[in-house]
């Protein structure tokens, strides 16, 4: 696969937009010191209340009104339907399969939600449309140029969140719409304590998660994705963004010295057991990487670790890393 084609497949699975940091949904406490996904201060496990709106004005400055509390809600990024699970929601329709992992909906009932046709990067607008919605949660940078044939039939709100502060921004502004607002302050009180218990036992390993589908493979940095952007508060992990799109060598991997390797790998219709793992094994050098000879390269669930990035998924993240970092 080629360099451009693989960055593609990242901001299909991920949408992180390399080098370009957008503010998501709401700031937080931390935001200001830790955009570029450090380490930054120690994790502030107080939550501010809550309260109910029927207009909030995102972080980009983005405003979104709903005449009253949006039931019927289309997820077209699958933080949308993070969010709607921690309020104790589900979506009238999306495109993520988010929800039938185990922690969320399960594959039964997820199964059951209507799917919205056109995939990630081109879904209907008719299609959008005839499942009533009150509200439409998108990424800006893919789906806003839907805005103009949603007017005036829904509300359609674009978010583009680059770190953890953002995600919680977004599901705070959620809160307030639906009036969820215990729901919301409950989720994110347990996401920020999971948070500080694992920032508290930070290991002193070298970690690193990298994504793709064949031997092109990339590597997810703090600042492009809001699942990487935790791991400089558990682990060890030395991998910024080098301000420009294109693959990693696996010679830049063996010279950091990895003790544990996450892999995310990004399927396309071929065999289920087609792991990229898998396929880098076959490079003579793999075998060299610290995380490899001592067995420490664990496959993860991409849905998740890629897409999710709502408090949720990133307590998840926190629970599979913080017990393979030990």
């Amino acid at each position: 696969m080629s360099r451009r084609a693989l960055m593609t497949v990242r901001r299909l699975a991920a949408a992180a937009v390399m080098g370009t940091l957008l503010a998501g949904c709401g700031a937080t406490a931390e935001s200001t010191s830790d955009k570029a996904g450090g380490a930054g201060p120690k994790t502030d496990v107080r939550v501010e209340p809550i309260a109910a709106a029927r207009k909030i004005t995102d972080a980009k400055g983005v405003t979104v009104t709903t005449p009253q509390p949006p039931r019927r809600v289309v997820c077209l990024v699958a933080l949308c339907d993070d969010i709607l699970a921690e309020l104790g929601m589900t979506p009238a329709a999306t495109n993520s399969a988010l929800l039938a992992h185990p922690k969320f909906l399960g594959k039964e009932k997820a199964g059951k939600i209507p799917v919205v046709p056109g995939g990630f990067l081109s879904p209907e607008a008719e299609a959008i449309l005839s499942h009533k919605p009150d509200l439409v949660i998108g990424l800006e940078d893919t789906h806003g140029k839907l805005a103009p044939a949603l007017k005036g039939a829904t509300v359609f709100w674009p978010v583009q969140p680059a770190n953890w502060q953002d995600s919680v921004g977004c599901l705070r502004n959620l809160a307030a719409l639906t009036g969820r607002t215990e729901q919301g302050e409950k989720a994110e009180r347990g996401f920020r304590e999971k948070l500080a218990r694992a920032e508290k036992a930070k290991s002193e390993k070298t970690s690193l998660i990298i994504f793709g589908s064949d031997e092109n493979f990339g590597v997810a940095t703090p600042g492009n994705d809001v699942a990487a952007g935790l791991f400089p508060k558990i682990s060890d992990y030395p991998w910024k963004s080098r301000g420009v799109e294109g693959t990693y060598s696996m010679e830049e991997i063996l010279a950091r010295n990895v003790d544990v390797l996450f892999v995310e790998t990004l399927s396309f219709g071929g065999p289920a057991d087609a792991k990229l793992s898998d396929k880098l094994a076959k490079n003579p050098l793999w075998s060299q990487i610290p995380a490899v000879k001592n067995g420490k390269v664990y496959e993860v669930d991409s849905e998740v670790w890629a897409k999710g990035r709502g408090t949720r998924s990133l307590g998840i993240v926190l629970d599979e890393a913080t017990a393979k970092l030990k």
